[in-house]
Parts: structure tokens; C-alpha cells; sequence
């Protein structure tokens, strides 16, 4: 009985799963996916993975729907192709942020997407960084959540002039303060929280610092930034309290309506994401560091 390895691509990242063949040095598989004229999708397997363990590469990123949708019939192709083993490798999950209902009349969208991808036929999931860690149970596969955490921790140390005594590890949320204590307390930097009061989605408003960031460089840990609002007003209140220098480290790239103009604002000095999903859109202040290696050591 064979037991290959295929790796597959959805269109959302194409880029992300070269990288991770070129790292496992493996040829990315066919996969054909086109559209009728009706918009909807269709998609063909040309190779034989009969007895094959196949991984497939897709971020639930914009167009969100479109590329859930290419996610779940190709499990299904595969399926029916005899696959032996299916994986998603989603190295960004949508619909993350709606794990709860805030009131009544309100779906929980991430259970529903959780379903509908775990009764797909898949196997096993593989994403990076849930938004809620509580959203693992909401599959009834299993499901690995792997973290970007060592490759930005690794990237800190490599700062220019990085020193544990003059860097602040800053929470952007009272939300983010556990994923930030944890950076901290690895790089043994003092950490502070930004206090903050959301009137509606989308829009923030930073209140007070809860920390000393005076004359310190300081560094923002969040895990997705989309419209780049709270982000950017929390650079701004941190330049203001003090700070030399913010720079902002985030896994996920939404960037959604005015984000990269945001993120040009002269109080951030470097942006450093991951490639979960393709920037857009390019700054001189932006970094991307690739999940590639990281994703590959759970292809085996």
C-alpha cells in the first residue's frame, strides 16, 4: 500500500505552499480550479492519489467564501479519489473573530465553519494562531494550532540594538494580554496593557496605558490586524506617553479598507507579519517572515 506525500494548493496562498514544498523539497501537485460563468467553482484532481496522504494549503482569507468553498469540494475530490489521509493546513482561519455571541440574534459563525470543514471529510486541520483558543473545540477532527511564536521571538532578538532593559512587550487590548505576557517573560522585557473602549466594530479608542513606556522602545503583539485602527491609535497614545519607537508584530494580515494607509503612520516604525495570507499591498516598513519551516514540520 502506498503511503506518498501530495501537497495541494487552494488559489487564497499560493505562494505559502511553494515555500513549503521548496523547504520539504517536494513538488507542489496539480490541482485545477476554475469557475463557471455563474461564479461557481469547480475543481478537478489530474493526479493519482489513490493510498496518498494529501495536504491541502488554503488560508480563509478575502475573498473568504470563494475560498472556503474551493477548501471543501477539493477535500471531497480528493475523497473521492481514494485519498487515505486528508489534512487542511489553514494557516489563517476566517470567520475566527465571531467564536461568541455578544447578543442575542447573533450566530457563533466560527462553530458553524468548524462543522461544515470537519463533516467535509477531512481528517486532521492544521491553522496558526486561532484568534480563541476555545474555537479547537468547536471541530470534531483533530485539530493542531500551531504557533507563530518562535519565529518572532527570534526576529526581536535580531533588532538593532535589542536589549531586555529598554524594550516594553505592549498588549494592544486587554484581550492580547496572556499571547503578550508570554513574550515578556521569554525576552524578559517588562510588559504593559492598552486600556481601551470599543463603541462599535471596527472602531477603537485608546484610553489610557496601563505601564511605564517613557523613553523605552516599545513592541505590540497582536494576532490579526484588519483594519489597522486600534493598532495604529495605539502606536500613536504610545509615541505620546513616551515611547521611542513601536514596532508592531501580528500574524495575521487581513488589512482591510484603509489598513495600509494606517500602517504608514510615522509613529510605527516596522510592521513584521507572517505570510498566512498575501499582503495586498507593500510599505517600506513592512516585514514578512515566512511560516513555511513551521508548517512543514507538521507535514510527516
Amino acid at each position: 500500500m502506498r503511503s506518498d506525500i501530495k501537497i495541494f494548493s487552494g488559489s487564497s496562498n499560493p505562494e505559502l505552499a511553494k515555500k513549503v514544498c521548496l523547504s520539504l523539497n517536494k513538488e507542489l501537485s496539480k490541482l485545477e480550479i476554475t469557475r463557471f460563468k455563474d461564479g461557481e467553482i469547480s475543481v478537478f484532481v489530474p493526479e493519482d492519489v489513490r493510498f496518498c496522504r494529501c495536504f491541502v494549503v488554503q488560508s480563509l482569507c478575502n475573498p473568504v467564501n470563494d475560498n472556503l468553498m474551493e477548501l471543501l469540494i477539493t477535500v471531497d475530490a480528493l475523497k473521492r479519489s481514494h485519498a487515505s489521509e486528508i489534512v487542511a493546513i489553514i494557516p489563517y482561519f476566517g470567520y475566527s473573530r465571531q467564536e461568541r455571541r455578544c447578543r442575542i440574534g447573533e450566530p457563533i459563525s466560527a462553530k458553524v465553519v468548524s462543522k461544515i470543514i470537519s463533516d467535509s471529510g477531512i481528517d486532521s486541520i492544521v491553522v496558526v494562531d486561532l484568534h480563541a483558543n476555545q474555537i479547537e473545540g468547536f471541530f470534531s477532527v483533530p485539530v493542531y494550532n500551531i504557533s507563530n511564536f518562535e519565529n518572532f521571538i527570534e526576529d526581536i532578538r535580531k533588532i538593532e540594538g535589542f536589549n531586555s532593559d529598554d524594550f516594553v512587550i505592549v498588549a494592544p487590548d486587554v484581550g492580547a494580554a496572556k499571547r503578550t505576557r508570554a513574550f515578556s517573560k521569554n525576552l524578559n522585557c517588562n510588559m504593559a496593557i492598552i486600556d481601551k473602549h470599543r463603541e462599535k466594530a471596527n472602531c477603537s479608542e485608546v484610553m489610557n496605558i496601563i505601564g511605564d513606556v517613557s523613553s523605552k522602545s516599545v513592541i505590540l503583539i497582536d494576532d490579526i490586524i484588519d483594519t489597522a485602527g486600534t493598532i495604529s491609535n495605539a502606536a500613536e497614545s504610545l509615541v505620546k506617553a513616551g515611547a521611542k519607537d513601536v514596532y508592531i508584530y501580528a500574524t495575521h494580515a487581513v488589512c482591510s479598507g484603509q489598513a495600509f494607509q494606517r500602517l504608514s503612520s510615522p509613529y510605527i516604525k516596522q510592521i513584521v507579519f507572517s505570510d498566512s495570507i498575501p499582503l495586498k499591498e507593500n510599505l517600506t516598513n513592512i516585514k514578512v517572515l515566512s511560516l513555511a519551516k513551521t508548517i512543514s514540520s507538521y507535514i510527516v
